[in-house]
């Protein structure tokens, strides 16, 4: 099992080389990504518990980041959801 760091570095190195530009297109501004940190597998959906459950499917044992496309995170408490790009 990979460390929680581990995983987020790996994540958004994925991301930001190869996924990205795939990806962070208007259409799917505010939607969530899941990326299987080990394979560079994805699943993008509304909802991040979607995501996960349709990369599950693929990849049973996949160490996953979730990510925001365009955002800042995943989710806000209580705080605002910045916008990564204008």
């Amino acid at each position: 099992m990979l460390a929680v760091e581990e995983i987020d570095r790996r994540g958004m190195q994925l991301y930001q080389e190869q996924i990205a530009s795939k990806v962070d297109v208007e259409e799917n501004q505010g939607k969530v990504i899941a990326i299987d940190v080990e394979s560079g597998d994805f699943e993008v959906a509304d909802e991040g518990l979607v995501a996960g459950e349709r990369l599950r499917e693929r990849h049973p044992d996949a160490s996953m980041l979730c990510l925001r496309i365009g955002y800042n995170a995943v989710y806000s408490f209580g705080g605002v959801l910045t916008q990564t790009k204008a």
